[in-house]
């Protein structure tokens, strides 16, 4: 009985390390350390420059459960409050970040554009990249 609830334990843990996925926010490698609340102020648009950098973020499509991640664990908020949040930004004249399609095409536009700044899934990282921080579901 023992050993059959040491494999149903043993069991259990292995699953929920497969189930577990692990993402990063990069930037590129001229982009300094960034806060967790730094790169909150930056995807809401509130942290512009730093280090005389114009940052630039790219978020994935409002459905990717990458970005529904993001939102949950970085910006510590959902689609719909985000959605009211910008609505309130627009009649101030702010837009929010511009959204790609997919991890390959912001890691694209992240190579070409100085100050880019998005996330993706940690084992789609190189060495181009500036890991800025880290999180799991």
């Amino acid at each position: 009985m023992k050993n059959i609830l040491l494999a149903i334990i043993f069991i259990f843990l292995f699953e929920c390390n497969v189930v577990a996925s692990e993402y990063a926010v990069v930037a590129n490698k001229n982009m300094p350390q960034l806060s967790k609340a730094q790169v909150k102020a930056i995807f809401l648009k509130k942290m512009l420059v730093t280090h005389d950098i114009k940052i630039v973020p790219i978020n994935l499509s409002p459905r990717d459960p990458l970005r529904i991640s993001f939102e949950k664990h970085i910006l510590k908020t959902n689609f719909r409050r985000l959605k009211s949040y910008w609505m309130k930004q627009h009649y101030l004249g702010h837009r929010p970040p511009v959204s790609l399609k997919s991890q390959k095409s912001s890691l694209a536009f992240l190579k070409k554009v100085d100050g880019a700044i998005t996330y993706i899934d940690i084992k789609n990282i190189d060495n181009t990249m500036n890991i800025i921080l880290r999180w799991s579901n």
